[in-house]
């Protein structure tokens, strides 16, 4: 039996499990799946590639847009088809729920990655520590300061040839410091829009695919609708009507 020692704070953010979310299950995005495909599948699973054209591949990729957009997913699809231990951090938690360990957090976090290598640390919320930085006096921007200038010393402080991963996902890209979004860091932005009407119907599909649907349900109505809707939406629109579908039929059931 190996032990190793792991802060516990580590330990929670560990996905003992790979995530069994894949590349299939995104309903468009195919540019999105690409480049991460570029920027970390590749460089984990076939780093010779990048050796012979003489390139260094990303160290980290940002994936930013609007909430629900599938950056999380994507995430998590892209450590599927690597089969690297997924390492995931909520950034907002760093400041509040680790409120003083948040540096300390962040170096457990990459010694464990290099650890268990090959591994993907995902950040997600990032916009929690990576902001631009201001002139504060309080302890809160102080702790956030601090979390993220300790980010910054681990991303200098790692190989881009080597077998760990950094994607971090936010809402807010236009509130980033640029010192984390500067090459040499985080070398890859990769934007997740709200999805348009071809996306729309493939994410219906992939989502109804799962479901019994009536030959009378027409699902255009909801596509070519204006409103926003994210992939997320979607999901839960599709959830929503199949437990519609199975109160009507406990209802009936208690009636005959």
């Amino acid at each position: 039996l190996h032990v190793i020692d792991i802060d516990p704070l580590v330990t929670v953010m560990k996905v003992e499990k790979a995530p069994q979310e894949t590349y299939a299950d995104i309903g468009g995005l195919d540019n999105q799946i690409q480049e991460i495909k570029e920027s970390v599948e590749l460089p984990l699973t076939h780093p010779e590639y990048y050796e012979e054209m003489g390139i260094k591949p990303p160290k980290g990729v940002i994936l930013y847009g609007p909430p629900g957009t599938g950056k999380t997913l994507l995430a998590k699809a892209v450590a599927n088809q690597t089969s690297a231990t997924f390492l995931r951090v909520v950034g907002s938690e760093l400041i509040q729920k680790y409120l003083g360990d948040g540096p300390k957090l962040v170096r457990e976090l990459f010694r464990v990655a290099e650890e268990h290598a090959p591994s993907i640390v995902f950040i997600d919320e990032i916009d929690a520590i990576g902001t631009k930085r201001y002139d504060s006096n309080s302890g809160g921007e102080r702790e956030i300061q601090r979390t993220m200038l300790e980010l910054l010393n681990q991303l200098d402080g790692f190989d881009s040839r080597g077998d760990v991963k950094v994607i971090m996902a936010t809402n807010r890209i236009e509130t980033f410091d640029p010192a984390l979004i500067r090459p040499g860091r985080i070398d890859r932005k990769i934007e997740f829009p709200l999805p348009d009407e071809k996306t729309k119907r493939r994410i219906f599909q992939i989502h109804t695919s799962r479901m019994t649907v009536a030959d009378d349900v027409t699902l255009d109505d909801l596509i070519l609708a204006k409103d926003d809707l994210s992939g997320a939406d979607i999901k839960a629109i599709c959830t929503e009507a199949g437990l519609m579908a199975l109160r009507e039929r406990l209802s009936w059931s208690k009636i005959t």
